[in-house]
């Protein structure tokens, strides 16, 4: 991360941002049910998405879960099409039949995402052997929870990408709870990151709200992975600031254990260290709010302006029956 440009920082810090504030607006919008449905939020991870995707080409793939907005805004994704398909119109990425939890854009390498607990594993396995026979030197990472790292989807897809040797860097992202249960609960080990062991691959785990290690990890996994055409398996530790979902009381966990994980936004943190070292000040922050503020209200105008699907809509882009 020190080797990388001071406007690189900046654009790190602003994707990260932009991430926050789509979010924020985007749980606005469910408060006037402009946006419907189980909406999941990425508020409090935002480091992950955007460390890793800034370390791959934009050619690379990535394969997401329910909890995708930050991964698909972290690969340079449409913010006017996504806020669209979240508002179910026609102009969003899926026809605004997707919603939420179904975003996807090829166009950047995202591949979707999957409203099945470690439902993209076993895609991201395909994925990755397309990528190992016909598309060399290109990767595949695959965003997945604390909670699906307990699936039988994700061993499987673990053990095959090993015995194949496919270019996959599955990334899980431990917000500490899946809906309700603590990873305390449902994982009999403590570093989740020892599970790759058992299938012969590197694993690592990390502080997946410091951009600085993020970054560090996956550039140095991407690289053997580019190389070496072998998966590995990074875990990172971090905190949903949200509930599971828009309708989550969050009444399982402690506004202590809340504010102790506050303390480690990531936003917050390497905002820190760039005012610090006088990368940013306080008109350059100004400047960049301003920025994303703008391109936010100008996504919303774009779907509030779009039309709704009609009825005959339904059947279209329908490949099976």
């Amino acid at each position: 991360m020190q080797n990388i440009s001071e406007t690189d920082k900046i654009a790190v810090y602003e994707t990260m941002k932009t991430i926050r504030s789509f979010e924020e607006q985007v749980f606005l919008l469910t408060t006037k049910r402009l946006v419907q449905g189980s909406v999941h939020f990425y508020i409090g991870q935002e480091a992950i998405a955007t460390g890793i995707c800034y370390c791959l080409d934009n050619k690379d793939y990535i394969m997401s879960n329910h909890r995708c907005h930050g991964h698909l805004v972290a690969k340079g994704g449409d913010l006017k099409r996504m806020m669209a398909e979240l508002m179910g119109r026609k102009d969003g990425y899926c026809r605004g039949k997707g919603g939420t939890m179904h975003l996807v854009d090829p166009s950047v390498g995202m591949m979707g995402a999957n409203g099945i607990v470690g439902g993209g594993n076993p895609i991201a396995v395909g994925i990755g052997y397309a990528c190992k026979n016909f598309e060399k030197q290109k990767i595949v990472v695959s965003f997945f929870g604390d909670g699906a790292i307990n699936t039988g989807a994700f061993h499987e897809s673990l053990n095959i990408a090993s015995l194949w040797d496919l270019p996959i860097l599955f990334v899980c992202e431990n917000n500490q709870y899946a809906i309700s249960t603590s990873v305390a609960r449902s994982a009999s080990i403590g570093d989740l990151s020892k599970r790759a062991v058992s299938y012969g691959i590197p694993g690592m785990n990390i502080d997946g709200n410091d951009i600085n290690e993020v970054m560090e990890a996956a550039d140095n996994f991407i690289k053997e992975i580019r190389k070496e055409q072998r998966p590995a398996l990074l875990v990172c530790d971090t905190y949903r600031q949200m509930g599971h979902s828009i309708h989550d009381p969050r009444t399982y966990r402690t506004r202590q254990e809340e504010k102790r994980w506050e303390k480690k936004d990531p936003i917050a943190r390497f905002e820190k260290i760039l005012l610090k070292n006088k990368v940013l000040n306080s008109a350059k922050i100004k400047a960049i709010k301003e920025k994303i503020d703008k391109k936010i209200k100008e996504a919303i105008d774009y779907a509030v302006k779009s039309p709704v699907p009609e009825g005959q809509d339904l059947y279209r882009d329908v490949y099976a029956q």
